[in-house]
């Protein structure tokens, strides 16, 4: 054993598992997977409409996927227990907080083209598997909460129908249940239960959510609505709202309601993961997001106000507010009315939860970071029945333990961080360079002039656009180096700052720019800025918790000199994060155009980031622990088998065995890994930078030495990183005919024949 550690070479070792974690899947191994989750998801609405949606098409789906629990049960959630009156403000900056994060995921979706689903998709293409891994696991807990809260608020719905009858049978005969809620008792939900089992068989069965279907709930939704507005005016007191009776928990209570109605926000998701399937992507997906999202506020808040206007925010009830709202005032065909719209809401969040959950969990077993029995597919009804099963026996059985409110709360914070993860995505991946341009060549301004006069040679870039970038210097992405003729002629393409500021500050816009160190239009980002700009957003999303655990824990809840100390912590931590964004937008960003792109980077990521850590954090600590245990025991299932079992592994194990012939490894170096391919000098230095996720060059691992360090070292390390670089490429780069399509992939130290 002695002698085993004293020839492992923990550098060497640790290399090998930073390599492991940040691989990613090429997006030519998606084709073949996309078609089975095609296959597999055509019940959903979002696959149905692939290749014919409109604005309106998206509109219809965000807002049928948001309207439902939310409306219905949210509302009088958190007006009850956490906010009041205030419970119109926490819908509000619960928007906010959504909006910032749907404009996130947008830019996410589109960045991977012909692939339709989750942020876990996206993430493994583009940033690495253990992030991946990390946002698929906390998106299967958003569904699988999602669903069992369908079911309970359905159960809650029927109950309620009878006068608590089925409740209060439960508790007679069942007893109740303690210690799963904040000190309430708890009854077994066998209603629950047997309603999440149903729904599993039928989605199981592949009986299909169709378009339709999705837009006759939403018609009786609207009605419902309408009819809650005007009946609900005839029963108003404004009395309920004096006396210190709008904000009775505080602006804390507003928060911490806020955070809690961020669930009702959640289904805009579905609208950025279809811009290969929109017909004009850049328009329709931002109009889609901001109009569902108001469609959703306006809903959420008019029905916020009748309801704490008919009904004191402490008389409301918990489990089927909207309904006994009327029943209150002796309006009975008013209950019935709103349970009828109940019924459809509800219906379409618990299958808009249950259908999306087996996909995400059959991609993930299928790349073999989940148990790959639960990719298995049904010859008979063509979907993924194990994960379907599975996934939701698992719903049924938070739906008979668990109150609906823990289960909301849960599913809150699990979304909250998925999305956080995805804002920081997208920042860092707009500041990397582009992987079609050799950009990790230039490293001076006479490198930018010969690669601008390179450009200009070969005809990759009109003259027309040359002119727009020296006359037009504001550090927009409106130029790409790989795009094709005409691209450039859209100059009102624009989404970063820099053209508002420009339009803003008038002539202190330059002065501003000298005086900031902003980049020139021309500079295209290289691996030294792009690791930059990863150590600032990862500095930032970890400070960003650290300010607020300061803000709430020492301020608010402080006194005296802690709370003085805790404000001045908290004032230094806030000047560190403006210089960290000042520095990530002193680097050049990307030209690469997409689709859709989030306006204003970094800003609007960076806003996400904080408003989504302070909505979390707001989560009681109960809720915390037990998200804490989700992703302990997420933890445990990659290192212990995701990792191990990847495809991406087993397809290096295999190059490996097959490269044996010809290659030779340091006696040092885990074997078991990394597949090493002999590989020409000139390929070598043909491949593009190999993405945000890279070690840094000129380490003791024979990176690829850019040229600032090729000249320091001399001639001797250029050879060695020629020989010896660490490259990754994008999907094709090293696949040969009649093999498997592989990620990107570590070359190793090859011996010089």
């Amino acid at each position: 054993m002695t002698s085993w550690l004293a020839r492992v070479s923990w550098g060497d070792a640790w290399y090998n598992m930073y390599s492991r974690l940040l691989r990613t899947k090429p997006v030519g191994a998606m084709g073949h997977s996309s078609n089975d989750l095609t296959e597999m998801g055509e019940g959903s609405a979002a696959v149905g409409l692939a290749k014919v949606l409109t604005t309106f098409d998206l509109v219809s789906l965000g807002v049928g996927s948001c309207v439902g629990t939310g409306m219905y049960v949210v509302a009088g959630l958190v007006a009850k227990a956490m906010a009041g009156p205030g419970v119109i403000l926490s819908f509000i900056i619960a928007a906010v907080a959504s909006i910032l994060s749907g404009v996130c995921y947008a830019e996410f979706g589109v960045r991977v083209p012909k692939t339709t689903g989750s942020a876990y998709t996206y993430s493994y293409v583009t940033v690495g598997e253990f992030v991946a891994f990390f946002i698929g696991w906390n998106l299967i807990l958003e569904y699988l909460i999602g669903t069992a809260a369908g079911a309970s608020a359905l159960s809650s719905m029927f109950d309620s129908l009878a006068n608590h009858s089925i409740s209060n049978y439960m508790i007679t005969h069942l007893g109740t249940l303690k210690g799963l809620g904040k000190g309430e008792d708890t009854y077994p939900d066998l209603l629950a239960l047997f309603i999440s089992l149903l729904v599993t068989v039928i989605v199981a069965l592949g009986v299909r959510n169709t378009v339709g279907f999705n837009n006759v709930l939403n018609v009786v939704n609207l009605v419902v609505w309408v009819f809650m507005i005007i009946a609900g005016l005839f029963f108003v007191s404004a009395g309920n709202w004096e006396g210190g009776r709008f904000l009775p928990y505080g602006w804390s209570g507003v928060m911490q309601g806020a955070a809690t109605c961020f669930y009702a926000f959640i289904g805009f998701d579905i609208i950025a993961t279809t811009g290969e399937e929109a017909k004009n992507p850049n328009t329709s997906i931002p109009y889609a997001i901001t109009a569902s999202l108001v469609s959703c506020l306006t809903a959420y808040v008019s029905v916020s106000v009748i309801l704490t206007l008919m009904v004191p925010y402490n008389l409301i009830d918990g489990s089927a507010p909207l309904m006994e709202m009327f029943a209150v005032h002796g309006f009975m065909w008013g209950k019935y009315t709103v349970a009828v719209g109940s019924i459809a809401g509800l219906t379409v969040s618990l299958l808009g939860s249950l259908f999306p959950m087996p996909r995400v969990i059959y991609a993930m077993a299928q790349d073999g970071l989940l148990f790959r029995f639960l990719a298995h597919v049904s010859g008979f009804t063509h979907t993924p029945a194990v994960a379907c099963v599975v996934s939701g026996s698992f719903a049924a059985i938070l739906a008979l333990l668990v109150s609906l409110r823990d289960l909301i709360e849960m599913m809150s914070i699990g979304t909250l961080l998925a999305y956080t993860l995805v804002s920081v995505c997208v920042l860092l991946l707009r500041y990397q360079p582009d992987e079609h341009t050799d950009t990790h060549q230039i490293n001076s301004a006479e490198d930018v002039d010969g690669l601008k006069h390179r450009d200009a040679d070969v005809g990759a870039v009109p003259t027309k656009d040359d002119q727009m970038l020296i006359e037009d210097a504001d550090g927009s992405s409106s130029y790409h180096a790989g795009g094709t003729e005409g691209d450039g002629d859209n100059s009102e393409f624009h989404t970063g700052h820099a053209s508002m500021l420009k339009r803003l500050l008038g002539g202190h816009y330059y002065t501003l720019r000298l005086r900031l160190g902003l980049p020139d239009a021309s500079a295209r980002p290289t691996p030294a800025t792009g690791r930059i700009v990863t150590r600032c957003t990862l500095l930032l999303f970890f400070m960003s918790f650290l300010l607020w655990s300061t803000v709430i824990f020492g301020v608010e809840q402080g006194t005296g000199a802690a709370a003085v100390i805790s404000g001045l912590m908290a004032a230094l931590m806030a000047v560190s994060m403006v210089k960290l964004l000042i520095t990530i937008i002193q680097q050049p960003e990307s030209g690469r155009r997409l689709p859709y792109m989030a306006p204003c980077v970094p800003f609007v990521p960076a806003a996400a980031i904080l408003v989504n850590s302070y909505l979390m954090l707001k989560l009681s600590p109960l809720t915390w622990t037990r998200f804490i245990i989700w992703c302990i025991i997420g933890l445990l299932i990659y290192v212990c088998y995701g990792v191990w079992h990847s495809t991406l592994e087993l397809n290096a194990r295999e190059e490996q065995a097959q490269a044996s012939s010809y290659q030779r490894y340091d006696d040092h170096l885990d074997d078991s890994f990394s597949p090493y391919e002999e590989v020409s000098p000139q390929e070598q230095d043909e491949r593009p930078y190999q993405g945000w996720s890279a070690p840094e060059e000129g380490g003791g691992h024979g990176h690829q030495q850019d040229n600032q360090y090729e000249e320091q070292e001399g001639g001797q390390d250029e050879d060695n990183g020629d020989q010896y670089g660490y490259q990754s490429g994008p999907a094709g780069q090293y696949t040969t005919r009649g093999e498997k399509s592989r990620g990107r992939t570590n070359h190793g130290f090859e011996e010089e024949d």
